[in-house]
């Protein structure tokens, strides 16, 4: 049964590529809902992951790393980011011991003129000292002098219950949003899509991991097993030949890695097929954004 006075609301985490939001997201969730990897721009979605209790319902947000857009992916990744600042409850601005402060003004300025709690958290503190995190902490809040700022580490899961309690207590007395047993807003597919899309990530170097999109083709759930097959688009026929390897072997060892973490994923055996095709400039074609859930209405 509903508590009485149930809490319910959005809480969307931002900030710049590589700060650790997508780490920060899945302790949140207790999920692996994010991929991760050390790649900047490794997130291109908006991803939610719901979290549910008798007496609240969190509904986190994962965004893009902001950055300045080179093509017309990277507008859509943009403009996920900024979506995330129009309907948070609360938003978790994302930084570093690392990053230069000053690293992207434009979408600083945005989060100044907010009207909403904003929780300022200072992740990777394990990689600095005392001395130069209160330092950081009063830059920051100069910066944003009506955020509470939190030094965390995401990685270490330091402090991270201290911010899902003041989370609790800022979320607005509210209905559900979503079903309690809801986990995500996304389709099985996209999961499937975003994990072979982690391993890309994590085997190829350079630009091809940026230029690889994952299309699920079949998924076919039967009663001990399920059937994946899966389309992995770049942009030239140089970088189909490197996705595949010499006589198959690239793709072959993506296919086993991406296999085995869905499994882990659905709890279940999973048969998958993988296939290679060009797609010419891809990131720069509305028609194909849109197919892969880029643009937004």
């Amino acid at each position: 049964m509903q508590s009485q006075n149930h809490r319910s609301g959005f809480v969307n985490i931002v900030g710049n590529p590589n700060v650790g939001k997508s780490t920060l997201m899945n302790r949140l969730v207790g999920e692996k809902i994010s991929i991760i990897t050390a790649k900047a721009q490794t997130t291109r979605h908006r991803i939610i992951g719901i979290v549910n209790d008798p007496a609240y319902q969190v509904v986190y947000s994962d965004t893009p790393g902001v950055l300045q857009p080179n093509y017309k992916l990277q507008e859509q990744m943009l403009n996920f980011s900024l979506s995330a600042l129009q309907d948070a409850d609360v938003l978790l601005y994302v930084t570093d011991v690392v990053e230069k402060i000053d690293k992207n003004d434009n979408f600083l300025s945005k989060v100044q003129q907010l009207d909403m709690p904003v929780l300022l958290l200072i992740n990777k503190i394990d990689q600095t000292d005392q001395t130069t995190l209160e330092k950081m902490v009063v830059q920051w809040s100069t910066l944003l002098p009506k955020a509470e700022i939190y030094p965390i580490s995401a990685l270490n899961n330091f402090a991270i219950e201290r911010i899902q309690k003041r989370i609790l207590e800022l979320l607005p007395e509210s209905p559900p949003y979503f079903e309690k047993d809801a986990l995500t807003d996304k389709p099985a597919r996209f999961f499937v899509a975003e994990i072979i899309r982690e391993k890309a990530l994590l085997l190829y170097q350079k630009e091809i991991p940026y230029s690889i999109e994952v299309g699920v083709e079949e998924f076919k759930e039967e009663n001990d097993i399920i059937r994946i097959r899966a389309i992995i688009l770049v942009e030239r026929d140089t970088q189909k030949g490197i996705v595949i390897g010499h006589k198959g072997e690239a793709l072959k060892k993506l296919g086993t890695m991406a296999r085995k973490d869905i499994e882990r994923f659905f709890e279940k055996k999973i048969f998958l097929q993988l296939y290679v095709k060009v797609e010419k400039d891809w990131r720069n074609r509305d028609n194909m954004l849109k197919t892969f859930g880029y643009k937004l209405d």
